[in-house]
């Protein structure tokens, strides 16, 4: 987890008429649905962009590990309950960090999120 960009300023506005920040915290309220709704909707911010990827990559993760683990006997069992807590405060820090302006990276959905937002910039122009 880190924070290598520095904070961007918080006015700046998005397609939606939001300011990124906002539009960042909302693109995680309801995981890939939401991510998938403001990734597709934002067009020029790379912030909101990024969030609404990392958002989705992770609940797409937690899903496929949950999901993984539910196949496991009595271990995995046990492993998937103990996800549930881990995937919500993973969702609280995002939120949180996203409000503040920062590029917040989980490890491996962080850097791929950004690399696949960079591709998606590059497709555009």
């Amino acid at each position: 987890m880190t924070d290598k960009q520095p904070h961007q300023p918080q006015e700046q506005t998005t397609s939606s008429g939001l300011t990124q920040n906002v539009a960042a915290v909302l693109a995680y309220v309801l995981g890939f649905i939401t991510g998938l709704i403001f990734l597709f909707l934002e067009k020029d911010n790379k912030f909101v962009r990024y969030h609404a990827m990392q958002s989705i990559v992770l609940s797409v993760a937690f899903f496929v590990l949950s999901t993984v683990l539910g196949f496991i006997p009595l271990l995995g069992w046990l492993l998937a309950a103990l996800l549930t807590p881990v995937a919500l405060i993973v969702w609280i820090v995002c939120m949180i960090k996203a409000y503040q302006g920062q590029w917040f990276e989980f490890p491996l959905a962080g850097p791929f999120s950004k690399e696949q937002v960079e591709k998606m910039s590059q497709q555009q122009q």
